[in-house]
């Protein structure tokens, strides 16, 4: 199974920001140094060009980007300051995912070790997301002839939904998210299927909906090819998700989703989503266990 990670310089943030961008390093170094096996490679991911960005993303967008002409207001729904380095890391992360799309389709599963931006939309970005890696992957993979249907399963806390409302009038590409009814967004995009849970939802809530809505996406997408954003940000110690899901549930959300993923016979492309614990390796134990089990499967 090939697992694709971003290299490239640190990106620089205020003091005291949520944004865990440590965890990246740290992933890949616990990825690393976890004895998955031979049949486990990581692969330096390339970055996504201005053409592949402009499948999903306007091109005026795309190039104030890249030359940092976004305006400080734009920067603020960002989420985080501009520099060549977030331009760098983020095209790098859009590039993971359509690696890990193309691994998925020869071999039935590969990850990013990060990716899963999916509050970017076609003209902006918000919440630490830039560029929209899944969308920006699931319009190339069409474009190519290589799928006709996607089916995206966003388990991250919050709903994907720049990913939403870029999809919003597109049958070929199925969107479920479950996420916390009152968490950011605060304004939600409707998605072909979403399930949104209270504040405080633990295991046993959170489950039944990951098992009920996973195989209501599949079975009405009738897709080729799955994208399975995995966030660690249900967890109860993370400090902007409001829900109350252990890491055990965790990990049950993770067998539940590659199980019928891969019991539908569907290739399946993992991301890393979202993930705010105080304890950086809070988050980094929570995505080394969702690649152990995706090794596994494997």
């Amino acid at each position: 199974m090939k697992i694709f990670y971003v290299d490239g310089p640190a990106v620089p943030l205020p003091e005291g920001h949520h944004f865990p961008m440590p965890k990246y390093a740290l992933l890949v170094q616990a990825v690393a140094q976890a004895g998955l096996g031979p049949q486990a490679e990581l692969c330096l991911a390339e970055p996504a060009s201005d053409e592949q960005l402009m499948l999903v993303h306007q091109p005026d967008y795309v190039r104030r980007v890249s030359q940092g002409l976004l305006t400080e207001k734009e920067m603020r729904r960002i989420g985080f300051p501009w520099s060549p380095e977030m331009v760098e890391r983020s095209r790098r992360s859009v590039g993971a995912t359509i690696a890990a799309c193309r691994a998925a389709l020869a071999d039935g599963m590969a990850a990013n070790l990060g990716g899963g931006t999916h509050h970017a939309y076609p003209d902006h970005g918000e919440g630490y997301c830039v560029f929209n890696d899944v969308a920006v992957a699931a319009r190339l993979m069409q474009l190519e002839g290589r799928v006709q249907r996607v089916v995206i399963l966003d388990c991250d806390v919050h709903q994907g939904n720049g990913t939403a409302a870029i999809f919003a009038s597109d049958p070929s590409v199925f969107t479920f998210s479950v996420h916390g009814a009152k968490n950011f967004p605060f304004h939600k995009e409707k998605g072909s299927l979403d399930i949104a849970l209270p504040d405080g939802s633990g295991d046993e809530a959170f489950l039944d909906a990951v098992s009920w809505g996973t195989a209501q996406a599949l079975q009405a997408a009738d897709a080729d090819l799955a994208f399975y954003i995995a966030g660690a940000d249900p967890y109860s110690g993370d400090r902007l998700g409001r829900m109350a899901v252990t890491k055990e549930g965790l990990e049950q959300r993770d067998c539940l989703v590659l199980g019928q993923c891969l019991s539908a016979g569907l290739p399946v492309v993992i991301v890393m989503g979202g993930g705010y614990s105080k304890n950086v390796q809070d988050i980094v134990d929570i995505h080394l266990r969702t690649i152990r089990i995706a090794v596994e499967f494997y």
